[in-house]
């Protein structure tokens, strides 16, 4: 699927914003015929996760925007053809753990010229000639979400923080779909590769998880997630806002959307479905009470920010939103010292807090996007000092197997010609988690003497 489209009324209205509400599926976006390939495309699109409709509208549309020939290398000396890009994305989704979903927006913020090589198609558009094989102690829940969920719908592994999964209506969905989500086994719809497990909301499990909170008065921290937060329905987000804010030990809670860095026209669009509304009022009913409201988001290159999202920064800012970012360290995304600096500083410029840089998770069909844990190590390093210390992000590891965020310098050892890193989490406790070491694991072809 590759249309990112809302509840109810679309979040956009004016052209400039990516805004249309039927975005990709509109016809005057098309007018190409497919291309003759050296394969049967029709088979390629039949053998691919997403429906046929779907189908056609990604391939007539990467059909319309890519020239005849995009470089293949960076260097531009070898050269692909169009047929050949679109049979390789086809190829990719096939593999895939995610659906593809864009919204346009982000679309418009790709390079068509050079897609190969563009950061934002790299993070959103599989192909197949990238991926390599899985390493071989990758779980599809590297995390063990699951595992640490006494009520469905939320995760509970910290003492005081908890994750409220409130997935919207019909599945876990998002505005668009990342290849590397953490959540590749509930988030979107399934793929050939992964079946993904049901967690639609219901006003009963939500009542559930909300008494597990109420029950647990050590819960200071609420995480509501999803699929993404831009999908509640303005009165589900009031909802959960107003009932967090009623449980006296809750103190801090956070919506978590990447919807400000893929779609930021909503935030522009007083009154269009009234979202961006109730999240201010959120946010303004929380200060009153003396609690903090956020919204967690997530910006992985600087090209992802345009005037567009730099007027809905300037407007969440002037409305007393308090707004953080996760980013995840992305081969060939964001993995190099300038990039990373330029990304941070646009952040701190646009009054966003530069949170988290993750280590990109083990999951599925992303091994290609992973970096050995050096170059996080590094990164921190070369960075930390050129930027004000309040701007400066925490690095870190989400350790597999349930251990939660370390920092990335936290290791208790870390063999570079393994790639074997382990970390202890000693506030991590219950479920025979005491004692535990934890393992991470730097991608195989990153090791030395790996072959190219």
């Amino acid at each position: 699927m590759l249309l990112s489209s809302f509840p109810r009324r679309g979040p956009f209205r004016r052209a400039e914003h990516g805004s249309t509400k039927t975005g990709l599926g509109t016809n005057r976006w098309f007018r190409s015929s497919p291309p003759s390939t050296g394969r049967d495309i029709n088979k390629v699109l039949e053998n691919s996760n997403t429906n046929l409709p779907h189908q056609a509208q990604l391939h007539n549309f990467l059909q319309a925007v890519l020239p005849e020939e995009v470089p293949y290398d960076e260097s531009g000396s070898r050269m692909q053809t169009r047929a050949e890009f679109i049979e390789d994305v086809f190829e990719g989704i096939t593999a895939a753990t995610m659906a593809v979903r864009m919204t346009p927006y982000i679309l418009s913020r790709v390079n068509w010229q050079d897609p190969r090589h563009d950061p934002i198609v790299r993070q959103f558009l599989p192909l197949k000639s990238r991926m390599i094989p899985d390493h071989p102690k990758l779980t599809l829940d590297s995390l063990h979400e699951e595992a640490d969920s006494p009520v469905k719908g939320l995760v509970h592994r910290y003492p005081d923080k908890a994750l409220f999964l409130h997935s919207p209506p019909a599945t876990s969905v998002c505005p668009t779909y990342c290849t590397f989500c953490t959540r590749s086994y509930a988030v979107g719809a399934d793929t050939e590769t992964v079946p993904k497990a049901s967690l639609k909301p219901t006003r009963r499990r939500w009542e559930q998880v909300f008494a597990y909170i109420e029950s647990q008065p050590q819960l200071q921290d609420i995480v509501v997630s999803g699929g993404d937060s831009y999908y509640l329905q303005p009165d589900q987000l009031r909802l959960i806002g107003e009932r967090l804010i009623g449980i006296p030990h809750v103190k801090r809670f956070r919506f978590a959307s990447k919807g400000l860095a893929v779609a930021p026209g909503r935030v522009l669009d007083d009154g269009t479905d009234g979202w961006i509304e109730a999240l201010v009022d959120v946010s303004n009913k929380a200060r009153r009470a003396g609690k903090m409201m956020a919204w967690h988001t997530h910006f992985n290159h600087p090209n992802e920010i345009s005037w567009v999202s730099e007027a809905a920064c300037r407007r969440l800012f002037e409305e007393g939103v308090l707004v953080r970012n996760q980013t995840v360290l992305l081969r060939g995304v964001n993995d190099d010292v300038e990039t990373m600096t330029k990304l941070i500083r646009a952040l701190a410029d646009n009054n966003i807090i530069p949170y988290y840089v993750y280590q990109c998770d083990m999951v599925k069909s992303v091994e290609h996007l992973r970096t050995p844990l050096q170059t996080i190590l590094d990164l921190e390093a070369k960075i930390r000092g050129s930027i004000a210390g309040f701007m400066m992000p925490s690095f870190v590891v989400d350790l597999p197997g349930g251990g939660g965020k370390r920092l990335a310098c936290s290791f208790e050892s870390y063999d570079r010609t393994t790639g074997v890193s382990k970390y202890t989490a000693p506030a991590v406790t219950g479920r025979d988690k005491e004692n535990k070491v934890y393992e991470y694991y730097d991608p195989i072809d990153s090791l030395p003497g790996a072959s190219p």
